[in-house]
């Protein structure tokens, strides 16, 4: 599979790949709100719900099996460190979108997770293909520690924004908060601007 390179991303939202306030590491931090939780690859679904024409279940062979692409993106931590150069593997969000047929009055994602995270994004912020489902990280299975089986990639914003463990993205028909938004963190998450805390 070919490798997109989308790491010049970052020239629509700052000057610099790596934004203010950040360093570059070669190592990959592992950051989470509690324990790795447990998954079964046989009882694991995928759910998409909310405002959509088709709410959908899918299995995690089902869900691997769909049209998927890999990328190399940058990935900003909102405690100040990048890692550049990963390569994701995984399914769009805009693919997943329209598997789904997001209806007109959906205006906001909310992202779930295995452990109970929740994370949330405008929907005009997701509708990107640098915004991935990723079950693969540099060309093996994602590690557990680093949201395995799956996880939500957002090289845009930091990344709490990219749910670990993601195994449901609900549209909303209005705003609202996850996890770390209700807890002080920033609702838009801009590392250009520096957008860590409200």
């Amino acid at each position: 599979m070919s490798v997109e390179d989308v790491t010049d991303l970052y020239e629509e939202f700052g000057d610099d790949r790596v934004p203010p306030g950040q360093r570059e590491t070669s190592k990959f931090p592992v950051l989470s709100k509690g324990g790795t939780p447990s998954w079964d690859p046989e009882s694991w679904e995928f759910t998409v719900t909310g405002a959509v024409d088709e709410e959908l279940s899918l299995s995690f062979e089902e869900f691997t099996g769909l049209d998927a692409e890999t990328q190399r993106q940058d990935f900003h931590c909102v405690t100040g460190w990048s890692k550049l150069d990963c390569e994701f593997t995984g399914v769009t969000f805009p693919h997943l979108a329209e598997l789904a047929g997001v209806r007109d009055d959906a205006v906001h994602v909310m992202f779930h997770a295995l452990d109970g995270y929740t994370t949330n994004l405008p929907l005009e912020t997701c509708m990107r293909d640098e915004v991935l489902f990723a079950w693969e990280y540099d060309g093996d299975d994602l590690p557990r520690e680093h949201g395995g089986p799956l996880r939500v990639v957002t090289p845009h914003k930091y990344a709490y924004k990219g749910a670990k463990w993601v195994d449901g993205v609900e549209f909303l028909t209005e705003p609202e908060r996850g996890y770390w938004e209700k807890r002080g963190y920033s609702n838009t998450a801009d590392p250009w601007a520096e957008d860590r805390y409200s």
